[in-house]
């Protein structure tokens, strides 16, 4: 049976991920932006939480784990950064495997915003959680790790079946929609941009993306070799667009 995903907005611009497995009802969080929403979608749906799902230590990724841990009793698994902040029950990383009641989520390595970031990976329903490691055109800030590194992750990512559902953590699409056309021309990545920015003037999400359509319109993507990336992710660091 399916994983079910409830998508909610948090904070400015973070989105709350609810992961629930439909054939025994567990339900996980990826990630805590905002304890106060979080539990408070819980509560609006009726669903008990079973697992905190962190992707990396960042506040606006972990910060709101003791509160929603407390309130739930939780488990906070995560990759061992996380006790930067807060500690963790479970400790993952790459090649571990999360079971969700019958969903198992592969753990990937993602590093490159942070050293030890991961992403959630359920195979059979083909859905990604990415935390800040790809954006709908874009990529996370190079942080803790390297170019090199960074590039390698997203090609993990861009190696999973072109129809994964791929949930970022930030509704920044916009953004870096104005910045990709400033360095690609691709046709398919000013029809992309014109959805994306009349979605945003409706107030709709642009999350999730897919595989495929970040690999055929994301700069960052189709840089080709960790030295174009780095030159790409360079430019976004200074673009004023």
């Amino acid at each position: 049976m399916p994983l079910i995903v409830r998508q909610f907005p948090c904070l400015s611009d973070n989105y709350g991920f609810l992961a629930r497995d439909e054939a025994t009802g567990l339900t996980a969080c990826i990630d805590t932006p905002d304890a106060g929403a979080i539990l408070k979608e819980l509560d609006t749906l009726g669903w008990s939480l079973s697992l905190i799902l962190n992707t990396h230590w960042h506040r606006d990724h972990a910060g709101g784990n003791a509160e929603v841990k407390a309130a739930t009793g939780a488990t906070i698994v995560g990759p061992a950064e996380v006790e930067k902040i807060a500690p963790v029950d479970r400790k993952v990383a790459d090649g571990d495997v999360v079971d969700l009641g019958e969903t198992r989520l592969q753990v990937i390595g993602t590093g490159g915003h942070t050293l030890g970031h991961v992403t959630y990976f359920d195979a059979a329903d083909e859905i990604a959680f990415v935390g800040d490691t790809l954006f709908s055109l874009g990529c996370g800030r190079l942080f803790e790790g390297t170019a090199e590194q960074m590039w390698a992750s997203l090609s993990k990512l861009a190696a999973l079946p072109d129809d994964t559902a791929v949930y970022c953590a930030h509704e920044y699409t916009a953004a870096n929609a104005r910045f990709a056309l400033s360095v690609d021309d691709a046709p398919a990545l000013r029809a992309r941009a014109e959805e994306v920015f009349a979605a945003r003037g409706r107030g709709e999400p642009t999350v999730p993306t897919t595989i495929a359509r970040e690999k055929a319109t994301n700069p960052f993507l189709r840089a080709g070799d960790a030295a174009a990336f780095a030159a790409v992710r360079a430019a976004k660091d200074v673009f004023q667009g």
